[in-house]
């Protein structure tokens, strides 16, 4: 019944402006704005997109609500870095300076956006 639904994701804010900027200017998204909904929806490759919506009482979320496959890892994090973006580190996940996940799995590094929700950009075919 679902299956051919074009469903799509959405997680809280607690700033929509902050939340614009963000995705909009330091990520480079397309980010439409319905401030009649409170909300944003962030486009992405083809018709794809994810809804951003504003909560008052917002709590960021403890996992990856947003995961970016990049082709090449090390040029998506210096260019994320080189705009600002600031890259969690976690203890046990043996992350290089650049805060880069470099074995048991794909290539990974972990940011959050202004709102503290965790994003990720991963190295897409590559399994470590």
């Amino acid at each position: 019944m679902l299956a051919d639904s074009k469903a799509f994701s959405g997680f809280s804010v607690d700033d929509l402006d902050k939340a614009q900027v963000f995705y909009g200017e330091t990520l480079g998204l397309a980010v439409d704005r319905a401030d009649e909904m409170h909300m944003l929806r962030v486009r992405f490759a083809g018709d794809r997109h994810v809804i951003v919506y504003a909560k008052p009482d917002h709590q960021p979320a403890t996992f990856t609500v947003l995961n970016f496959p990049v082709p090449d890892i090390d040029a998506a994090v210096d260019g994320l870095a080189a705009r600002g973006v600031v890259f969690e580190r976690y203890e046990g996940f043996g992350q290089d300076e650049k805060g880069v996940m470099r074995s048991g799995g794909p290539l990974i590094a972990w940011f959050k956006d202004p709102a503290g929700n965790i994003l990720s950009v991963v190295e897409e075919g590559d399994e470590g």
